[in-house]
Order: structure tokens, then C-alpha cells, then sequence
């Protein structure tokens, strides 16, 4: 199978890349390599596949990994829509997972045109590319953060997603949305991730385990939001990854009003409370956080919790890393040489 991996370079989409080619996949990885957060992570990532752990990689540089004969990578951003083209035309992709876009609820309170831009607009390039050069399916990331304000728990496909409290949330439930009517207009395979909060190994540092894991070993604060009365659906990121390919290898059966699309929460099932998951990274780093309490922030929301039984029922997914072993493991790779942010 000949597949494309946008946002190869990010935490979910270069774990995706590297099992795809491991397991025999021929892959191309595509990313722009921006600087909303430290690029020697994303460099890092990148060598961890087989690709130059050099900055940087030009624009447009096809670079070709060192472990998998099978797997490239290009930067190269979705919203440059010519390069896009060029990409699909040339490569001729049978399937796409797009995990490329700007991340971040709270970054989209101040910078909200970066948006627009990478989640709306590079994500009607990809769309649009599928339909010209013959893609059979597509996989898209979505996220826990189109759920809003929506008090009933745990969150359910069939839930109601019409109060997001983010731009980042809108604009991810716009691409379900924009994503339906390709496949209602075109015919093509559409599947819809809500990932729900994701850790691991290589995790984006504006994400609680690196804030947590960075205060902690420099012995400096964290900050508690909500006085640190929140829940959280926190999922490994092997899981997620496993749940990811499942999703890209069983292509949608037709619903009810006969297209071949769907839409899947892929978490844990299984919610925890802020205090004991920062309990979790004190015991892992083997300190005690200092904390500073404080209210709930713009874009937030008080609980994530996934029903994970449709993505279970269709597609054999079963997350199976408990928090104990999941933080032990992030703790290990982030006291390591591999760290390049330690």
C-alpha cells in the first residue's frame, strides 16, 4: 500500500510513519517544519525514521530514510496547494492520513489566522488533491475539542458538536464536515479521528507531560489549571497509533445514507483526574512538582472522556498501555540522550 503521512514530522504523524514503513508500506512523509514549537524535536523525530538529524531540511528536499527503502520524506507545506499537486500527480497515493495542521486550543486565541490557513485551507488542498489524482481513501485528524461545552459524558459519536469553545475546535469540526461532502460528492473513503489528549515519547512540549516533565527536573513550578479540578482521557501514544492504522486499513463499509464515511473517537476510555496524573510524572521523575494553582483558561474544558466502542465494534481497536507504564516510558525517553530538549 502506497501511502502519504502529512504532519510526518509531528508527534502522531512521525510514530505513523516509522510503524507504516517498518511493517512494509511504502510511505511518503510530507511536513513544513514550522516553528510553533522548537524544531529539534520535530528534527529528532525525523531521525529517529532514518532521516538527516540536520537543520534544516530545505523546502521541497526529498530526503530518503536510512532504516526503511520504502519510506521518504519532503518538506513541504498543505497549503502551498501547486507543491501539493505536484506531490499526488507524481507519487499517484492509493491512501492518505492528513495529521498536518496548526495545533494548540490556547495559540488560536492569539494567532488565530495560522488556522485558517494550515486547517482550512491546506486541508481543502489535500481534499482536493484526493479527488484529482484518484486517492481511495482518506484518513483525517479531528479532535476531543469539537465536544465543546457538551456536559454529557463520555463523549459519543452521536453527540451533538455544535458549540466549540476554540478556533482550533471549529476549524476541526468544519474538516468533518467539508469531509463529508467530498465523499458524498466524489465517492471517496472518508475516516475521521477525535483524538482525544495524547502522550508518549517525542510529545509536543506545550503539552502538560513536557511542561510537567521540564518544571519538575528544573525544579521550577507548574501551573495547575482550574485549581486542578479537570479530567482528562490521556492516551498512549502507541495506542493511538495502532488505533490510526486500524482505521486507514479498514475503510469505512457504507451507512445509512449509503456513503462510505465515517467518524471515531480514538482515546483511552478510561478519564483521570489532573491531580493524579501530575501524581503519575512526580512518582516517574522522582520529585515532587512545586504548583501553582490557577482558573481555568480561554478555550478549555473541564473533562475529556472517550466512548471508544464504535472504533472498538468496527475496527478491532483496544488501547492497552495503562498510565503507569505510558508515563514510565515518557519519563525514561525524556531523562535520555534522545531527548533533544532535556
Amino acid at each position: 500500500m502506497k501511502v502519504l503521512v502529512t504532519g510526518a514530522a509531528g508527534f502522531i504523524g512521525s510514530k505513523l510513519m516509522f510503524t507504516l514503513a517498518k511493517r512494509g508500506d511504502e510511505v511518503v512523509g510530507i511536513d513544513n517544519i514550522n516553528d510553533y514549537y522548537d524544531v529539534r524535536l520535530k528534527y529528532g523525530r525525523l531521525s529517529e525514521c532514518g532521516f538527516p538529524d540536520r537543520e534544516p531540511i530545505e523546502k521541497g528536499e526529498m530526503c530518503q530514510s536510512t532504516l526503511f527503502p520504502s519510506c521518504r520524506f519532503v518538506r513541504m507545506d498543505i497549503s502551498d496547494k501547486e507543491s501539493v499537486d505536484r506531490l499526488f500527480e507524481a507519487e499517484k497515493f492509493q491512501k492518505v492520513v492528513n495529521l498536518a495542521a496548526q495545533a494548540g486550543v490556547r495559540y488560536s486565541i492569539t494567532n488565530p489566522y495560522a488556522y485558517l490557513q494550515s486547517n482550512l485551507v491546506g486541508f481543502l488542498n489535500i481534499l482536493e488533491a484526493c479527488r484529482n489524482f484518484g486517492v481511495k481513501h482518506l484518513v483525517y485528524a479531528s479532535s476531543s475539542s469539537v465536544y465543546g461545552l457538551n456536559a454529557k459524558v463520555p463523549y459519543s459519536e452521536a453527540d451533538k458538536v455544535d458549540n466549540p469553545v476554540s478556533l482550533y475546535a471549529a476549524t476541526k469540526k468544519s474538516n468533518e464536515l467539508m469531509a463529508h461532502s467530498y465523499c458524498k460528492l466524489y465517492g471517496i473513503s472518508m475516516t475521521g479521528l477525535r483524538f482525544f489528549t495524547v502522550y508518549g515519547p517525542w510529545g509536543r512540549p506545550d503539552m502538560s507531560p513536557m511542561l510537567f516533565a521540564g518544571a519538575i527536573s528544573r525544579g521550577e513550578p507548574i501551573k495547575v489549571f482550574n485549581n486542578g479540578d479537570m479530567i482528562r482521557d490521556f492516551t498512549f501514544i502507541d495506542d493511538i497509533v495502532e488505533g490510526t492504522i486500524g482505521a486507514l486499513d479498514n475503510e469505512p463499509t457504507p451507512n445509512e445514507n449509503g456513503l462510505r464515511y465515517r467518524v471515531y473517537n480514538i482515546g483511552c476510555s478510561n478519564p483521570v483526574k489532573l491531580m493524579d496524573f501530575i501524581s503519575e510524572i512526580e512518582g516517574a521523575m522522582g520529585k515532587e512538582a512545586k504548583k501553582v494553582f490557577l482558573p481555568m483558561q480561554p478555550g478549555d474544558v473541564y473533562q475529556t472522556n472517550a466512548d471508544t466502542t464504535l472504533l472498538e465494534k468496527e475496527v478491532g481497536y483496544k488501547p492497552h498501555v495503562r498510565l503507569h507504564e505510558g508515563i514510565a516510558a515518557f519519563a525514561a525517553w525524556y531523562n535520555s540522550d534522545r531527548n533533544p530538549l532535556k
